[in-house]
C-alpha cells in the first residue's frame, strides 16, 4: 500500500464545526432534479420555486349550505321572508340573478349567483310553501354582510409565490399544488445510500452465536432510520476485519452510490482499518468529533483520479460517513450528522425539528464533550414539554434507546442540571 498523505485534516472538532463541514461539502455535491408525478412527490424536496397560476378559489362561492341573498333585503332586527327562485349546487354555475326580495338555495362550494352577496345557513331559516306563488324562505336571524361567502383569490392569486425550492413536500403542500392543476413537480433526486456493518464478531439474527460473537443489530437500526426518512438504502453483507476486503467493498459501493454509511472499524484499534484507508486513498473531511457517544465518527470523500500501487482507481464519487460500532453511537451520529448530509445533498432548506424541554430529573455531566443523553418526552398539565433522562448512558445499552424517543443535547463542558432546567431535545 502507498504511504498515507501528509496533508492535515480536522480532528477532534466540535459538533457545530463538523456540521458546518458536512453542510458545505453537501452543498458542493448537491444532486440534480427529476420530474415526478404528483402522487410520487410526497416527502420529496422541491427543486424550483412555484408560482400561482390560477386564483384560489377561482370564483366567489358559498362556505355553507343555505340560501344566497342580498344583504340589503334583510331586516336589521327580527325575521325576513324572501321568495325562493331556484337552486344552485356545486359543479356548475347557473345563469341566474338574485333580484330584490328573492333568494336562491345554495350548497357548500357552489358559485355565488349574480346579485347575491351573503349566505344564511340552512339552520337559521324555515321553508314555507305557498299554493299560488311558490315557496318562500323565512330568515330567522339577521346575518352580517358577506357572511359565509368565500371570495375569489382570497387564498392565493395568480402570480403569488406558491412554494419555494428547498421545501419538503408535505401532504398539505402537495394538495396546494394539486389545487393549481399541477400534475408533476420538479424535485431533488434522493441520494442512493449503501449501508455496511463491519466486524468478525457479528452474526446475523437467527443464526447460533459462538463465544465472543454478537448479533448484528446496527444494520437494522440504520436501515430503519434511513427508511423512516424516506430513503431506500441497500444493505451490503457484513464486512470482515480484513483490510483488503473492506477496501474492495468500499470501492464497489463508492462507484455505485451517492453516500456510503459504515458502522464500526473507525476508531484506533488494531482492526479499525477505515481511518488509514481514507488517509491513503480518500479525502478526509474530519475524524473524531467531541461528542458522546460517537466521538470516532469519520467523514470522507474520495480522490477518483488517484491510482494506488496496483493501478486501481480511487473510491468513486461517493461521500463516506463512517459511524462507530456501538449501537447508540450509530443512532446519535446518524441523527446529528447523517441526516444533515442527506438533507444537504437534496438542498433541503427547512431545519429538522428540535425541541426545548424541561428536565424531569437532575443530571450531572463531568466530562468536556457534548453529550447526547437518551430521554422520554411527555407533556405537563400546563402544556410544557418535559423530558425524563434515562440513567443508562452507556453507548452499548440499546434498551435505553428503545425505551426513549429523543436525545437530550447537553452542551460541551461540565454541567450540573436541576429538575426544571430547559434543555435542547432531538426527537427520533
Amino acid at each position: 500500500m502507498s504511504a498515507a498523505p501528509t496533508s492535515a485534516f480536522p480532528t477532534r472538532i466540535g459538533l457545530d464545526e463538523a456540521l458546518a463541514i458536512v453542510r458545505a461539502v453537501a452543498a458542493k455535491r448537491r444532486l440534480g432534479s427529476e420530474s415526478l408525478a404528483l402522487q410520487r412527490a410526497h416527502g420529496r424536496v422541491l427543486a424550483r420555486d412555484l408560482q400561482t397560476v390560477v386564483d384560489q378559489p377561482g370564483f366567489d362561492n358559498s362556505a355553507m349550505d343555505g340560501f344566497a341573498l342580498r344583504h340589503a333585503d334583510l331586516a336589521s332586527e327580527g325575521e325576513t321572508t324572501l321568495m325562493l327562485i331556484g337552486e344552485q349546487f356545486a359543479g356548475r354555475a347557473l345563469d341566474v340573478e338574485v333580484q330584490p326580495g328573492t333568494c336562491l338555495r345554495i350548497t357548500t362550494g357552489a358559485p355565488m349567483p349574480r346579485g347575491a352577496d351573503t349566505v344564511v345557513i340552512k339552520e337559521n331559516t324555515r321553508l314555507e310553501s305557498a299554493a299560488l306563488d311558490g315557496d318562500r324562505v323565512r330568515i330567522l336571524q339577521p346575518a352580517k354582510p358577506g357572511q359565509h361567502v368565500r371570495r375569489a383569490g382570497e387564498d392565493v392569486r395568480i402570480g403569488d409565490a406558491l412554494l419555494a425550492a428547498g421545501q419538503v413536500l408535505t401532504p398539505s403542500r402537495i394538495a396546494l399544488a394539486a389545487g393549481q392543476g399541477m400534475d408533476r413537480l420538479d424535485v431533488m433526486r434522493r441520494p442512493t445510500v449503501a449501508v455496511f456493518t463491519t466486524g468478525d464478531e457479528l452474526v446475523e439474527p437467527g443464526l447460533p452465536l459462538q463465544p465472543g460473537q454478537l448479533y448484528n443489530s446496527n444494520r437494522e437500526l440504520l436501515m430503519g432510520l434511513l427508511r423512516a426518512d424516506g430513503f431506500e438504502p441497500v444493505a451490503w453483507p457484513t464486512l470482515s476485519d480484513d483490510p483488503e476486503a473492506v477496501e474492495n467493498a468500499l470501492r464497489h459501493a463508492g462507484h455505485a452510490f451517492d453516500v456510503v454509511i459504515t458502522c464500526g472499524g473507525v476508531s484506533a484499534g488494531e482492526k479499525d482499518h477505515l481511518p488509514a484507508l481514507f488517509q491513503r486513498v480518500g479525502e478526509m473531511h474530519f475524524w473524531k468529533v467531541r461528542m458522546k457517544p460517537g466521538m470516532p465518527v469519520l467523514f470522507a470523500g474520495s480522490r477518483p483520479a488517484q491510482a494506488d500501487d496496483d493501478g486501481h482507481g480511487g473510491l468513486g464519487d461517493a461521500l463516506f460517513l463512517c459511524l462507530p460500532g456501538n449501537p447508540v453511537s450509530v443512532l446519535a451520529t446518524y441523527l446529528a450528522l447523517g441526516r444533515a448530509l442527506l438533507d444537504g445533498l437534496q438542498g433541503r432548506a427547512e431545519a429538522r425539528p428540535r425541541l426545548r424541554a424541561r428536565l424531569q430529573a437532575p443530571w450531572r455531566k463531568t466530562h468536556e464533550r457534548l453529550e447526547f443523553l437518551r430521554g422520554r418526552l411527555s407533556f405537563g398539565d400546563d402544556g410544557a414539554v418535559l423530558v425524563e433522562p434515562n440513567p443508562a448512558d452507556g453507548s452499548h445499552r440499546m434498551r435505553a434507546a428503545a425505551d426513549s424517543d429523543a436525545l437530550i443535547v447537553l452542551a460541551e463542558g461540565p454541567l450540573d442540571l436541576q429538575a426544571g432546567d430547559v434543555v435542547d431535545v432531538l426527537p427520533y
